[in-house]
């Protein structure tokens, strides 16, 4: 048993170092003196977001970009109360989502392509806020480099929780592992509250046929597609005055609901990278659960499981800390205890989203 965990430890931590060194090969970028050019149409898909639509607009009223170079487009997923824009001072759109397929997310997108102009198209949530430069860092990394898709970062905005800190840790993980992917030339994920395409390439590569069955994925899957095809063509944007802030979940229930339906995408991934890098994590994981049972119950001796902990805790520590440095600048609170905890909350994610429903939005779906 200590051979078995001694080994998947030990890959482990190679996969985690491959990770912080791909981490490191993407360089922090920083918004020149360039004149705005691009035309972007912004997506936001919702439901029932009438609470956190004025937050978001208000960033977008805020932005460091000439209004005639943006529009939004906002899709109504069927809410139960709807709402109207009065006032804007740039282009607000809402129409009703076409639903096609059992994706909301992704037919709202599709819904919302067909009404778009503008060659680039940047999709965000409902819930989140996005900083005064974000569409001028984006324009001015498109007018530097030859791309047709750029991937951009999400953090949260924290109360002071354990809760809150929990997520802010995991996403900080979650973030670390895709910049570390693209810097080894292996994207598999990304985030849709910070994406942006063209529609050109958007229709290369069909949408999103092929993945319309699974609920959500708007984002990997497309992005999957995109740098099997055009590999070239797929960055990520690792600049501070592009990161969108989003809110954390309520409550510990949503969260397990919104990580299943994360989780559930990873076995319908074209990426083989991604594939195995979910499943060295779940055993990375899996064997710290095990490992801690068999230390209470006396099959492992302690010391070693002491020892198996600490040495995943300081791999980890090495990837979140480079992450949230970029990402807030901010120390990661409630470390210990959420490192502690969070192998037991991830490989329990992993078992349910073989077999178990989740909800999203007010609505239950399968895997």
């Amino acid at each position: 048993m200590i051979l078995v965990l001694f080994s998947i430890l030990s890959i482990y931590v190679i996969t985690i170092v491959l990770l912080i060194y791909g981490f490191s090969k993407i360089k922090n970028y920083q918004k020149t003196d360039l004149k705005a050019q691009t035309s972007f149409t912004i997506i936001v898909p919702f439901r029932n977001e009438a609470e956190n639509l004025p937050n978001l607009l208000s960033s977008f009223s805020k932005l460091n970009y000439p209004n005639d170079l943006f529009e939004v487009i906002l899709v109504d997923d069927n809410s139960f109360e709807k709402i109207q824009i009065l006032n804007s001072k740039f282009q607000v759109t809402i129409i009703d989502n076409i639903r096609t397929s059992n994706s909301p997310k992704k037919d709202a997108i599709a819904t919302a392509m067909q009404q778009v102009k503008t060659n680039w198209v940047i999709t965000t949530d409902a819930d989140c806020v996005v900083p005064e430069n974000w569409l001028l860092t984006f324009d001015n990394y498109i007018q530097q480099h030859d791309v047709s898709m750029l991937a951009g970062a999400v953090t949260y905005q924290c109360e002071n929780s354990f809760l809150d800190h929990f997520q802010q840790l995991d996403l900080t993980s979650l973030q670390g592992a895709t910049i570390g992917s693209f810097g080894l030339g292996e994207a598999f994920m990304c985030n849709g509250a910070n994406f942006a395409y063209t529609k050109s390439l958007f229709e290369k590569l069909n949408g999103f046929d092929g993945n319309n069955k699974i609920a959500s994925g708007d984002d990997v899957f497309l992005l999957q597609k995109a740098a099997n095809l055009f590999p070239d063509k797929v960055r990520y944007l690792k600049a501070e005055e592009a990161i969108v802030t989003t809110k954390p979940t309520e409550n510990w229930k949503s969260l397990f609901y919104q990580r299943v339906r994360w989780a559930a995408k990873t076995s319908s991934y074209q990426s083989n990278f991604g594939k195995i890098l979910g499943i060295i994590v779940f055993f990375g994981n899996l064997s710290y659960v095990v490992g801690f049972f068999f230390s209470v119950f006396g099959i492992l001796p302690y010391p070693f499981f002491v020892l198996f902990a600490f040495a995943k805790f300081i791999i980890d520590y090495i990837l979140l800390y480079k992450t949230n440095q970029f990402l807030s600048k901010s120390s990661v609170k409630s470390l210990v205890l959420s490192s502690l905890f969070y192998p037991f909350f991830s490989t329990t994610v992993a078992l349910y989203s073989l077999f178990g429903t989740y909800e999203w939005k007010g609505r239950r779906f399968g895997k």
